[in-house]
């Protein structure tokens, strides 16, 4: 990757809406060697996709919970079920295998504070290997960076 290539990435970053045009002006190309240098990039996987930012509250997702979860047991077998399981829940926006305690931190995102309670006693209390989990409510979210 250029010098180029990093300001196509960093004006789509900003603005995953740019035309093609508006990206090559931006970046000092012409619009078919843009086109070209996009391309490569999303082949390459260093494009790996676009998307719209949704607010969170149209979604009924605005409540946002940090979670730690400990597994009882970490064979293969169970792991892969809790990660399916987990991954599968509309309400976890985010979840990281980390090495050492927590053995995961899970983003989650729910209405309010009853919807949450209802998802942790109907949803993640019933997913196989579920040791302790223990919530952390955030009073701000400072940056969030999603590009």
């Amino acid at each position: 990757m250029d010098r180029i290539d990093r300001a196509i990435i960093d004006q789509l970053r900003r603005n995953g809406r740019l035309s093609n045009l508006e990206l090559a002006e931006a970046v000092g190309l012409s619009p078919s060697p843009c086109l070209r240098r996009v391309r490569r990039l999303e082949q390459d996987g260093v494009i790996a996709g676009y998307h719209a930012r949704i607010a969170p509250a149209a979604l009924d997702r605005s409540f946002e919970v940090l979670v730690d979860i400990e597994l009882k047991e970490q064979s293969a077998e169970i792991l892969a079920r809790f990660e399916a399981e987990l991954v599968a829940l509309d309400e976890v926006l985010e979840a990281r295998r980390t090495f050492g305690a927590p053995d995961y931190l899970v983003l989650v995102g729910t209405k309010d504070l009853a919807a949450y309670e209802a998802f942790v006693a109907t949803k993640l209390f019933a997913l196989p290997g579920l040791g302790r989990l223990q919530s952390r409510f955030p009073m701000a979210t400072i940056k969030r960076d999603l590009g």
